[in-house]
C-alpha cells in the first residue's frame, strides 16, 4: 500500500487566508489516504447507482453530447460554434447517487461529451434568496432555518456520495483540482475506464461531483491558450449586422438559477469566453459570496485573479460613458464588459416590452425614432439598492444609440437592447470590469 503525506512548512501558514488554511489542513488528511485501484463496476451498476442512464457504454467521451442531453432530459443552456452546455435545476424530490442534486450540468466540445458537473447541497441553491423573503416574517424564518441546516446537509451529502462511489469503484485516492490559490479544490478521486470522478466539498460551501476524462483530471483543469490565438478568436467573434448592430457572438450562457449568483455566473461566462476555466460555484467561494447570494465585485476580482493570471489574462476596470461610442472601443476588440447596475422591475418591463419588435428591426433610423418614448421614460427609472445586479455589455448600435446587454438567466436573456439613457439611469458606477490580454 502506498501512502502519501503532505508537509506544510510553518512560514507558509502565515500567508494563507482563513479559507486557504482550512482547505490545506483538509488536504493533509486527504493526502494520507491510501491509493487504490477502481473496482470493475459494470455500466449497468454505475447507471443504477446514479439513478439515471448516464453511460451508454464504457466510454462517455465519444458520445454525442446532444444525444446524452436528450437521454437525461437536461435542457440546453448554451451553444457556441465550439462548445455547448445543458443544465437542469432538478425538483426537490430528484436524486442522484441517493442525494438531492441542485444543479446538473453537461458540457460538450466539438459535439462530444467533455464533462459533467453535479452540484449537491451548497450555500447558494439550498437557501432561499430574495428581498421578498427577507421582508416576509414567515419566509425570513424559513430562510434562517435553511441557513442553520445547510452546513449539515453538505456534510451528509459528502458522506453519502463518497460511500456510494466507494461501493462502486473501491477506495478513493486524494488529489487536487483547479489552478488558482482561492479556486483550488482538494478532492477525493475515483478512476474508472478512462473516467475520473472528483468529489469536492470545501467547508460550508458546496458538494460537487465532477466527471471528466482522466487526462483532464491529471491536468488539474489547466488551460493555457496563447495571447495570439486568443486575440484571433475574440476578433472573429465580432459580428457586424446589416442593421448596424455590432454584437459579440459565441458567448457562453450560464443560468444562475433562483439564487443570487449573478456575479459568479457572469464571471464564469466571461472567463470561459476568454479561455479561462471557470465554475460559478467555485467563483462564489473565491469571491466570498454570502449564503443564498450576494457578491462584492472587489472580492471576486481578488479571488479569481490568480486563476486568470495563470491563464495569461488579467482582470481590470475601465471608466466609460454608457453610450455606443464608448462601448465600441471594447466590443470592436472582442472584449465583453461586466456591468454593475440596478435591475429593477420597471427597467426589465420596459426592455422586455419592445424586444420582439427590436429583433425584427431592419431600419435603424426608423427604430431610433421609435425609441424616443423609451429615452424619455428612462428619466423615471430609479436606482433601487434592493435590485443590485451584474450583467454583460456585449454590443452596440451607433445609429440607434443602443447598447446590447446579456443576463445570466438563460438563453432567452442572451441578448437584450437598451438605450444609453436607460443605462445611465440604472448604472451603479461609471466603471466596468473586463478580462484583457
Amino acid at each position: 500500500m502506498e501512502i502519501l503525506f503532505l508537509v506544510i512548512s510553518v512560514p507558509s501558514l502565515f500567508i494563507m487566508t482563513r479559507h486557504s488554511l482550512a482547505r490545506n489542513l483538509v488536504a493533509c488528511l486527504l493526502l494520507a489516504l491510501p491509493m487504490a485501484q477502481a473496482k470493475a463496476a459494470t455500466v449497468r451498476e454505475v447507471n443504477i447507482a446514479f439513478g439515471q442512464e448516464v453511460f451508454a457504454d464504457e466510454n462517455l467521451w465519444d458520445d454525442d453530447v446532444d444525444v446524452l442531453a436528450q437521454r437525461l432530459r437536461w435542457p440546453l443552456e448554451s451553444k457556441t460554434s465550439t462548445d455547448s452546455s445543458y443544465r437542469k435545476y432538478p425538483r426537490p424530490d430528484d436524486r442522484l447517487l441517493g442525494s438531492r442534486s441542485y444543479s446538473n450540468a453537461l458540457y460538450g466540445e466539438e459535439g462530444k461529451v467533455s464533462s459533467i458537473s453535479l452540484v449537491f447541497a451548497n450555500k447558494g441553491d439550498a437557501v432561499t434568496y430574495s428581498q421578498h423573503a427577507l421582508n416576509n416574517a414567515k419566509m425570513a424564518s424559513e430562510r434562517d432555518a435553511q441557513i442553520r441546516k445547510f452546513p449539515q446537509q453538505i456534510q451528509n451529502d459528502k458522506r453519502n456520495i463518497s460511500e456510494a462511489l466507494t461501493r462502486l469503484f473501491g477506495e478513493p485516492s486524494a488529489d487536487r483540482f483547479g489552478q488558482g490559490r482561492e479556486t483550488r479544490e482538494f478532492v477525493k478521486r475515483w478512476d474508472w475506464n478512462g473516467h475520473a470522478f472528483l468529489l469536492a466539498s470545501p467547508r460550508d460551501e458546496y458538494v460537487v461531483l465532477r466527471i471528466m476524462s482522466v487526462d483532464s483530471a491529471n491536468a488539474g483543469g489547466k488551460l493555457r491558450i496563447s495571447d495570439s490565438e486568443m486575440r484571433s478568436r475574440v476578433a472573429s467573434r465580432v459580428e457586424r449586422r446589416s442593421n448596424g448592430d455590432v454584437v459579440l457572438k459565441d458567448m457562453p450562457m450560464v443560468n444562475q438559477g433562483a439564487k443570487g449568483y449573478c456575479v459568479p455566473a457572469t464571471w464564469e461566462r466571461v472567463m470561459r469566453y476568454m479561455g479561462v476555466p471557470a465554475d460559478m460555484y467555485v467563483l462564489a467561494m473565491a469571491g466570498q459570496t454570502e449564503v443564498g447570494g450576494g457578491t462584492q465585485i472587489d472580492a471576486i476580482t481578488a479571488g479569481a485573479s490568480d486563476t486568470i493570471m495563470r491563464s495569461g489574462r488579467r482582470a481590470e476596470s475601465a471608466s466609460i460613458n454608457f453610450d455606443a461610442l464608448s462601448v465600441s472601443k471594447y466590443i470592436d476588440r472582442g472584449l465583453p464588459l461586466m456591468w454593475a447596475m440596478f435591475s429593477t422591475s420597471d427597467y426589465n418591463k420596459a426592455v422586455d416590452s419592445r424586444m420582439a419588435a427590436r429583433r425584427a428591426m431592419s431600419d435603424p433610423k426608423l427604430w431610433k425614432k421609435e425609441l424616443a418614448n423609451a429615452r424619455m421614460a428612462a428619466k423615471k427609472l430609479i436606482k433601487d439598492s434592493q435590485s443590485r445586479h451584474i450583467c454583460m455589455i456585449i454590443g452596440y448600435n451607433k445609429e440607434t444609440g443602443e447598447i446590447a446587454v446579456s443576463d445570466s438567466w438563460g438563453p432567452e436573456y442572451a441578448e437584450r437592447w437598451i438605450t444609453a439613457d436607460e443605462a445611465v439611469a440604472v448604472t451603479q458606477a461609471s466603471t466596468v470590469t473586463l478580462i484583457n490580454f
